[in-house]
């Protein structure tokens, strides 16, 4: 399983559910008493589960890296805190229905047979299983710098086929849970949009400067060779990002620059037979 830092776990999902939770509406937060995080990070998507949920139910974030769960730990501090567990999602350290929802946020994507954590999911509820995919294949940028959406787009075309695991499974993971032997409820579709404009935040400004030095590209150099994507290629593409990324600090410095991402995401709901 590919492993996530604090800063772009932190990054990809701060926000995500503040404009809306309508998408979490399958999930029947307020009926369910027992809910797991699977594969919950630093506990972005935890805090938000105790939030819509009732208010004595309990929620748990569990996650095999024991930093992260550090660090959600430490966020979430306080008298109603959530417990955070350390443990494999293939091999959950819970007995049989000890929960009554099991859910995950950007789990499948990272494992090379998400049907057999959803089975796994299931043997540790007793009723429902969800999860929250994005598809990274369909993601849409608008920016006022010309050429930042193509060079995306070849970059993401380019990381997509070095990836081992299907990170734009979104709305296919309804063919994971039918594997695992879950009855689908509900397919629900969710945009995530990130806005970049004037007052730049601290981290819109760090992005920028990132893609100066092509220090994302950098990081995920190795996965871009590991399809079809040749060295040469690739050090254009980095000498092209790089361009762009000035582009994005001079017009920055103009306070000209607006950029829209749009995620995609899917909410998929299944009930246990």
């Amino acid at each position: 399983m590919r492993e996530f830092s604090e800063d772009y776990l932190h990054r990809t999902r701060k926000g995500m559910w503040d404009d809306s939770r309508e998408a979490l509406e399958p999930l029947a937060l307020d009926a369910h008493s027992r809910i797991l995080d699977v594969g919950c990070g630093t506990g972005e998507l935890s805090r938000v589960l105790r939030e819509e949920a009732a208010d004595d139910a309990t929620v748990v974030g569990c996650d095999a890296d024991r930093e992260l769960l550090a660090v959600a730990a430490r966020h979430d501090a306080g008298d109603d805190s959530t417990p955070f567990v350390a443990g494999d999602a293939l091999r959950l350290p819970f007995p049989d229905d000890a929960f009554d929802l099991v859910v995950c946020q950007a789990l499948l994507i990272n494992l090379p047979d998400p049907a057999a954590a959803l089975e796994e999911f299931a043997r540790v509820s007793t009723d429902l299983v969800a999860a929250v995919e994005p598809d990274n294949a369909a993601v849409e940028i608008d920016s006022s710098v010309e050429s930042e959406d193509r060079l995306e787009r070849r970059a993401r075309r380019a990381y997509l086929e070095g990836v081992s695991t299907d990170v734009a499974l979104g709305a296919g993971a309804r063919e994971a849970f039918e594997e695992a032997g879950l009855e689908v409820c509900e397919t629900r579709r969710y945009d995530h949009v990130r806005t970049v404009a004037p007052p730049y935040s601290e981290a819109s400004l760090l992005a920028a400067r990132r893609k100066a030095i092509g220090a994302g590209l950098a990081d995920d150099r190795e996965t871009m060779l590991s399809g079809a994507l040749t060295e040469s290629a690739y050090d254009d593409l980095r000498s092209a990002w790089r361009e762009m990324g000035r582009d994005v600090i001079d017009q920055m410095e103009s306070r000209e620059y607006r950029r829209e991402e749009a995620v995609p995401f899917f909410v998929t709901v299944g009930r246990l037979p």
